[in-house]
């Protein structure tokens, strides 16, 4: 979803971690069509938002919310998606923006619910007021949220059995990946790289805690140890080169040309113990900037790399 450059990237997730203002709708309620979640039957509730009849004409403002969607078995009733909406491939695809979004555009296509992200341009309260139901999928903070999302949506979809199998499949595959980690005497240290800016991520935040999962450290932990940069914050050249890190994740690979040889070429970076040990991965950055079920893959690649680190 985030095609930007980092320092919006970091902005943009904090933003969209903030509460909603009183037209949006909030995916941290308890689903109140909850006795039976995997009832189809309509109406149904999710926080403030009840959906009479199932929704046949979705649009997808989000590129995570769009993979949701589609991996519940709602992707027949997806009728449009934004211009950063890139998987599944056959997911329908238009200029439509979830950044700069336009709700005349929105309304123009008649749709019976509206998935976002971001309430960029009071987008919101412009559905609502044109009576379009809107369900706001913010960035996710933890693994929860990813699954709530998930369940949220399938409630909303009239595919509640199959969000919960999704939502099982991946605590399933995520427990497999976890308990797959070497144990070592020393955790193995790494840098997440959201673009050549040198932003990055703390443990702190969503991407921080798959990192964790895989029992990694990370050396910006100490940078933003206030949380005054939301969990992002910006090292300089020097400090990275101090830390060492035994591991480099670039996630500005298609966004930035990023790579394992532009890592080596950076100015004192050559001697770095993960650009000596060839430990520099090459993550695929729309998986790596999105909270939905390939978050298993994203997991499943950190594991598979660092499994290969000698003691």
């Amino acid at each position: 979803m985030f095609r930007r450059t980092p320092k919006i990237f970091a902005a943009s997730l904090a933003v969209a971690a903030l509460a909603l203002g009183a037209c949006a709708e909030k995916t941290s309620d308890t689903p109140a069509a909850s006795d039976n979640p995997s009832a189809a039957t309509f109406p149904v509730t999710v926080g403030k938002l009840t959906l009479e009849q199932r929704p046949e004409k979705i649009i997808s403002l989000s590129a995570t919310a769009t993979e949701m969607l589609f991996a519940i078995g709602a992707g027949p009733q997806v009728t449009a998606v934004d211009d950063q909406s890139n998987f599944p491939a056959d997911a329908p695809k238009t200029d439509l923006s979830g950044y700069q979004p336009n709700a005349e555009a929105v309304a123009a296509k008649n749709p019976d619910l509206v998935v976002l992200s971001d309430d960029r341009n009071k987008i919101v309260e412009q559905l609502t007021t044109l009576k379009i139901p809107v369900y706001q999928t913010p960035a996710a903070q933890t693994l929860d949220d990813s699954y709530r999302q998930i369940t949220e949506l399938g409630i909303l979809t009239g595919n509640a059995t199959e969000a919960a199998d999704v939502v099982q499949r991946m605590k399933d595959d995520i427990a497999k990946l976890v308990a797959e980690v070497p144990q070592r005497a020393e955790r193995l240290t790494y840098f997440h790289e959201l673009g050549p800016e040198l932003y990055t991520a703390t443990s702190k935040t969503y991407i921080g805690s798959i990192y964790a999962l895989a029992g990694l450290e990370n050396i910006a932990d100490a940078a933003d140890a206030d949380g005054k940069n939301g969990g992002y914050p910006q090292l300089s050249q020097e400090v990275i080169v101090d830390a060492n890190p035994d591991f480099i994740f670039l996630s500005d690979v298609k966004c930035c040309q990023q790579s394992a040889a532009t890592v080596k070429a950076r100015s004192g970076w050559a001697a770095l113990t993960a650009v000596q040990q060839g430990q520099v991965v090459e993550l695929d950055d729309d998986i790596a900037s999105r909270w939905g079920p390939r978050v298993v893959d994203l997991l499943r690649t950190i594991v598979d790399a660092t499994a290969k680190a000698a003691e």
